[in-house]
């Protein structure tokens, strides 16, 4: 997916039933001022939809902010309905309240980076910017 020209294109989701956007918003603001197209999704999204808007909107990547303590399920079904849906060159990273022991079984599963609490918007859009490469 994606093109090959202009600005990489991220769709920011905060997926499942948590209720804290505050994050996802300081990223997608993050990423849209380094020059990206971002497309927020918006609070309590199911990962269907997630994937869905990635799909439609041609994008690059996906980055999922997840506080809720779901994110195997939650990163797990975004994955795999990439997969489904012949679309596992979109990249996947995400971030939130996510124990460090649980980092290597998401990358295992194939999310490309999972970033902790804390972490600065400038790692993020430095990581996307290196990590998300559009096809030449």
């Amino acid at each position: 997916m994606g093109s090959a020209t202009g600005p990489i294109r991220v769709v920011v989701a905060e997926p499942g039933l948590d209720g804290h956007d505050r994050g996802a918003k300081v990223i997608a603001r993050a990423l849209r001022d380094a020059g990206m197209e971002v497309i927020y999704t918006g609070l309590q999204q199911t990962p269907e939809h997630v994937v869905g808007t990635a799909i439609q909107e041609d994008a690059d990547a996906i980055g999922l902010s997840v506080p809720s303590g779901a994110h195997h399920m939650l990163f797990a079904a975004v994955v795999e309905l990439l997969k489904e849906r012949d679309a596992a060159d979109i990249t996947v990273f995400g971030g939130g309240v996510i124990p460090e022991a649980d980092v290597v079984s998401l990358k295992e599963m194939g999310v490309a980076e999972v970033f902790p609490a804390g972490v600065t918007a400038a790692a993020i859009v430095d990581w996307v910017r290196v990590n998300v490469r559009r096809p030449v």
